[in-house]
Parts: structure tokens; C-alpha cells; sequence
């Protein structure tokens, strides 16, 4: 096997490096993110291009000197005939055709090398572009394990580009990205490629230039053969699939609670020394009760938050996360889907805005809209701090099956179920009527099973947590804000006026009709309004309207909610939570994706109606069993 040393590259260029911006592409599933993370490290962000909603990452690579170099992670894609947006946005940016970015000056193309006869395909396109291109085959230590092999040096020859072989999980390699930017332009040579000849012919001329270097893919893992074996069998493998679901809730509840419970006291114990610091009067409200309590309501929830997504990125990055959208893809197929919907409907467990981006990978244009309306009916993240308040304060935590699953927990998982019972209902609906079409053939790539990085998932949280944060500083804040207004209006004699009396409870009573039937009193229904800005911003008005209120201050929001809910009006609140739009950003998003702004009013109005009917149907049903 050829060192990655001997790959030819150009003469190294003396000074600074001479591109400004390069351009990351590969196919899904090959460690291009990987590899953008150990080289980028912190120094990276998240954005859309104009006119866009799909999400890429732009970073920094720092050399010793303290030269920089701009590296943009596009969409992975599997060839340059767009299929898809995600696919049409790298292959825009490639040719310089994407509004607001200029065409980059190089490219790293990231391939598997345990995967190379098809990954080929995509390399001869890419390079036929004419940019200077380094093309890395990356995994080699997968490779080598496999007792596969590769000529790097007789690649590089066929291709006429320089070729590496490398690991981003080990570093194996990998500086040989360093020495491509430093070196003078060169562009590649012409390649004999059928580029828009019969794909027959581009998958018989990728096996010929894998077959003169040397390439042997070696065996598949036994292990994953075994592994397969179990989680895609026809029974076991749906039932492991439950297990994993189940242990995913218990756990935030087990290892989330104590560790929010814990940020609680912190957060209560700067509020008083921020209390102290300030004299008496509307500033010292507004600090305490207005701007750190509300945020704070929202942010001692971050634990559970960041735990949800800790689960999904170790699922997705061992490769177990492309098998359970095999396993669930019986269950999309009788909703009129296929399994391309359930990585969207995945990542809207986290949060329905890049969920709905990330539809744009379904090629069907019905089955992709009907996605996007049924997205909101999965519980996001932002739900989990209204459910995890709620249950901890009216469920008792008694034990299901032994200590490990508790009530509580059987509580969260069905609200959870209950959103995707619905989803799946309504897309049937959907997909039977206003939005019928023929079925598509569900085809997914496999990857190996890995070890998850860590760091990767580290920097992947770090984002998440910084977007919270973001959101907090933001929305939540802001709306904090507001409410302390409202609760401190209007004044008399310089005295703000009971919470009873404030303009706040003018216009919960004015609602107050129209949600008594849930079980839901004036406060609640301030709660519901401030929730269209951000679903969990509830917590944030629930904890300022009892901040502020003397005769509960020094009540705990858990147990200041009693006062305004029975065990009927909470189950109520829980169901409709589960099924309510609630979310001014996400109504956004589908009206930039979908182009009209029919589809997010009537998304709005029929999760709306659905969450009122249940919550009454909960509510009453509720009374009757629960004294």
C-alpha cells in the first residue's frame, strides 16, 4: 500500500496559503463532517446562503503561522445531477451559480475508501470542474482493518489530481490538507469520463480507474453482519428499536432532572445576590423577576435538552440511525411515505426548523410537503420543558417495571407517541387525498457500524447549547420583558398593581372563556399566547406572573402551577402542548419552503383544532378518574 507521503502535490508555494476558500464535498455517510470538525475545531459557524434554507457550516483552518483559510462543509451529495435542494445547493456553489457566494477557489473531496468503486462516480465529475482538487479517501484505518488496499499514487495518476489516503477519526494522513493549500495552483488534468453518457458507463469507467490502483474494498465487518443480523431482524429488530426509544426518555428524566434541579438552586441563588445588589423598585424587578427569572425559568432545562441530543448525534454517528429508518420504513409506507422521511422526522424531535430544511433531500415533491406538515406533530426539544415541568409537578414517580422505567417517563414516551400517532394519521389523510402520488422505491446506503466521535458530538452540542442560548438572549428574553411590562402596568401612585389587576390579567380573562372548558384559568391562557413566540417561553411567563405576584413569590413554579391547574387541566395542557403549532419560526420556515403561505395557515388551524379537540376530550375524560 502507497504512503500517503508519496502523493504527488504541487511545489509547496512559499509564504501564506493561496486559497481563500475551499470547498468540502462528498457523499453522505464518507466523514467529510468529521474531518471538517478535527480541522475547523471551534473556529466554525452555521448560515444559509440567500434565497436558501439549507443549512451549511463555514469554519476556519489556522496554520502555525496564523494564516487562515476559509472551509465551507456543503450538503453531501452522491452526484452532480441534482436530485434534491441539498444537492442542487453544493452543485450550485461548485459552478458559481449560488447568490451570495463566490465560486470556491479549490476543493477537498472526501470519499470512502471502503466504498470507492461507487464513491468514483462523484470523483470524476467533481474534478472534471476544472478547480484544483485534492480528493482524500478517508477511513484508511477501516480499510486497513478490512485487509482492503489502495495504490494512492497510481489513483493520483488516473485521476490527475492529488490523492491522500487518510482517517479523520485518527489523523492518520490528514496533514496532507495542509500541504494542498499551501501549494500552487493546479488544476486537473482532463479525464476520458462519460460525464453525461449512460451512468452504466460512469459506474464501469469508476470500477476501471479503482482496478488499475490497486483497489480491493476487503470484507464487509463481521461485525456488522451480526449486528444486522439482530437490529434488522423482523421482529427483534422492531423491539430493540422500542428498547432504545424507551431507554432514550428514561434517561433524560434519570440523569437530566438531578442535573436541572441542581442549575435551579444555582440560578435561585444568584437571583437572590442579584436581589440584594439592587435597591428596592422597578429596576430591581425588572432584573430579578423580569429578565432572570424568565430566562432562567427556560434555561435549567438545558441539561435535559442537550442530553436528547447527545442520544440522537451517538445514534446517527454509530450507524445505527440509517437502520431504524429501514426498520420504520413499514410504518411511513403505511402513512403513504417512505423511509427518506424519517431522518426529517428524526431531527424534529430536536426542533421542526431544520427538520423542515432538511425535506428538501425527498425527491418527491408531494410526499416532501406532506413531511413538512406533519413535522410539527413530532415533540421538540422546546416542548421538552413544558412536559418535563408539568409531569414532574402533577405525575407521581412510582415504578413501572422495577426502579430503571418509571411513570413519569411512560408519561414523557407518550406524549411523544401521541405526536407521532397523530403525524402518521394525518400524512395518511394527506397523502390519500390533497396530496396523493405514486409510490417511490425506498433506497438508503448503510454505513458500517462505528465508534461515535467524540469530540465531533462535543462540538455538535456546543452548537446546540450556543443556539439555545441564542434563543434565550432573544426570544425568550425579549418576551420576558413584555410580560414583566404587563404584569408591572398600570401603575397607581408610583406602585405597580396586584397581578390580579395588571394588564396582563385584562387580557387572560378576555381569552379566559374560550380555554375553560380545558381547564385552563386566565394565567394559563397568557401562558398559551407567549407561546406562539416560542413554545417554551410558557415557562418563562409562568415563572415571571408568579414572580411578581406577592402572595406567591416565594412559591416554586412547580408548585405555584397547582394553584392554577387540577391533575385534569394538567393532563389538558400536556395534550394540547403535544399537538399545538406554537411556533412563529417554524410557520416561517414553511412558508419559505413551501412558497405560499396556504400550506403554514392551514398547517396552523388544523393543529390548533386538533390540540383544542383533545385537550378537551383529555380534560374531561381526566375528571372522571383523577380526583
Amino acid at each position: 500500500m502507497t504512503s500517503p507521503a508519496t502523493v504527488p502535490f504541487p511545489a509547496v508555494a512559499k509564504g501564506s496559503p493561496v486559497y481563500k476558500t475551499v470547498a468540502m464535498v462528498g457523499p453522505p455517510n464518507a466523514g467529510k463532517t468529521t474531518l471538517f470538525n478535527r480541522l475547523t475545531g471551534l473556529r466554525q459557524k452555521v448560515g444559509n446562503f440567500p434565497g436558501v434554507t439549507v443549512e451549511h457550516h463555514s469554519g476556519t483552518y489556522r496554520f502555525e503561522s496564523g494564516k487562515e483559510v476559509c472551509l465551507v462543509d456543503l450538503p453531501g451529495v452522491y452526484s452532480l445531477n441534482p436530485k434534491s435542494e441539498d444537492e442542487r445547493v453544493t452543485v450550485d456553489v461548485l459552478n458559481g451559480n449560488m447568490r451570495g457566494a463566490e465560486r470556491p477557489d479549490a476543493i477537498i473531496l472526501v470519499l470512502d475508501s471502503s466504498n470507492l468503486n461507487r464513491h468514483l462516480i462523484l470523483a470524476g465529475r467533481v474534478i472534471a470542474l476544472g478547480l484544483p482538487t485534492l480528493v482524500l479517501l478517508n477511513m484508511a484505518d477501516e480499510l486497513h482493518k478490512q485487509g482492503g488496499s489502495v495504490d494512492v499514487l497510481l489513483l493520483a495518476r488516473q485521476l490527475g489530481t492529488p490523492v491522500a489516503l487518510i482517517s479523520a477519526v485518527t489523523g492518520e494522513g490528514v496533514d496532507a490538507v495542509e500541504k494542498f493549500l499551501f501549494a500552487a495552483p493546479h488544476p486537473p488534468e482532463p479525464l476520458e469520463l462519460p460525464i453525461f453518457g449512460d451512468p452504466r458507463h460512469c459506474r464501469e469507467w469508476a470500477v476501471r480507474v479503482g482496478s488499475h490502483a490497486g483497489y480491493q474494498r476487503g470484507a464487509t465487518p463481521e461485525w456488522t453482519r451480526r449486528l444486522d443480523s439482530i437490529f434488522l431482524h423482523k421482529v427483534w429488530g422492531g423491539a430493540i428499536f422500542a428498547i432504545v426509544i424507551v431507554a432514550v426518555f428514561q434517561t433524560i428524566f434519570s440523569l437530566g432532572q438531578p442535573a436541572s434541579s441542581f442549575l435551579q438552586h444555582l440560578l435561585d441563588h444568584i437571583a437572590t445576590i442579584l436581589s440584594n445588589m439592587l435597591p428596592p423598585g422597578m429596576i430591581n424587578s425588572l432584573a430579578v423577576n423580569g429578565i432572570w427569572k424568565g430566562a432562567g425559568s427556560v434555561l435549567v432545562f438545558l441539561p435535559q435538552i442537550l442530553l436528547l441530543f447527545l442520544v440522537i448525534g451517538i445514534l446517527e454517528d454509530s450507524g445505527y440511525l440509517a437502520r431504524a429508518a429501514v426498520i420504520s420504513d413499514k410504518v411511513m409506507a403505511r402513512a403513504g411515505l417512505n423511509g427518506k422521511s424519517f431522518i426529517p422526522l428524526l431531527s424534529a424531535y430536536g426542533c421542526a426548523v431544520p427538520a423542515i430544511m432538511a425535506t428538501r433531500t425527498i425527491e418527491n415533491k408531494r410526499d416532501r410537503i406532506a413531511t413538512i406538515l406533519i413535522a410539527p406533530f413530532m415533540t421538540c426539544s422546546a416542548r421538552l420543558p413544558v412536559y418535563t415541568m408539568l409531569i414532574a409537578a402533577f405525575i407521581p414517580d412510582h415504578p413501572v417495571f422495577g426502579p430503571v422505567v418509571t411513570t413519569r417517563a411512560v408519561v414523557m414516551l407518550g406524549l411523544y407517541v401521541l405526536g407521532f400517532v397523530m403525524a402518521v394519521v394525518t400524512a395518511k389523510v394527506l397523502k390519500s387525498s390533497v396530496l396523493r402520488s405514486r409510490d417511490v422505491a425506498f433506497i438508503m446506503e448503510l454505513p458500517p457500524y462505528r465508534w461515535p466521535m467524540w469530540k465531533s458530538l462535543a462540538l455538535r452540542l456546543m452548537d446546540r447549547a450556543k443556539a439555545f442560548f441564542f434563543r434565550a438572549g432573544t426570544v425568550i428574553l425579549g418576551a420576558s420583558v413584555v410580560l414583566w411590562a404587563l404584569t408591572y402596568l398600570p401603575m397607581h401612585n408610583g406602585q405597580p398593581p396586584q397581578i390580579a389587576d395588571s394588564a396582563i390579567a385584562s387580557v387572560g380573562r378576555f381569552i379566559e372563556p374560550a380555554i375553560q372548558p380545558l381547564g385552563f384559568n386566565w394565567k394559563i391562557g397568557v401562558g398559551l399566547l407567549s407561546s406562539f413566540a416560542a413554545r417554551e417561553v410558557i415557562i418563562a411567563t409562568m415563572g415571571t406572573l408568579h414572580g411578581v405576584d406577592p402572595a406567591s413569590h416565594a412559591m416554586d413554579l412547580q408548585e405555584a402551577l397547582k394553584s392554577d391547574l387540577s391533575p385534569a387541566g394538567a393532563i389538558a395542557l400536556l395534550v394540547f402542548f403535544a399537538f399545538a403549532m406554537q411556533c412563529m419560526s417554524t410557520m416561517a420556515v414553511v412558508r419559505r419552503e413551501t412558497n405560499s403561505w396556504k400550506w403554514p395557515l392551514l398547517q396552523f388551524l388544523y393543529m390548533t383544532a386538533v390540540a383544542y379537540i383533545a385537550a378537551f376530550v383529555a380534560y374531561h375524560i381526566t375528571l372522571q378518574y383523577w380526583s
